[in-house]
């Protein structure tokens, strides 16, 4: 399945710039695999060192919010909207 990811600001260095590249996969993880081999280091920077979301990584699969569905096991169909969304932090 083909998938378009939106690429936060902070994550377009990976992709030279990119707001939104193609991906291919079945599943999230699929898709976060696709996404290394074409842009290297962007999936240390989405997964840590068990392989698991980072935290503070906030991943939607169609306005659906990752962590409330199957996580990395999420299904992608053809054609779906993927957004990485980092997690922000700060106030008074």
């Amino acid at each position: 399945m083909s998938a378009n990811v939106r690429i936060p600001t902070i994550l377009r260095t990976y992709t030279g710039g990119a707001a939104e590249v193609t991906a291919q996969g079945a599943t999230l993880a699929e898709v976060i695999a696709d996404l290394e081999k074409n842009h290297a280091g962007i999936a240390a920077r989405l997964l840590d060192d068990t392989g698991k979301l980072r935290r503070f990584v906030n991943v939607y699969v169609n306005d659906d919010d990752v962590r409330f569905a199957e996580g990395l096991a999420t299904e992608i169909k053809d054609g779906a909207g993927v957004s990485i969304i980092p997690a922000v932090a700060g106030g008074c």
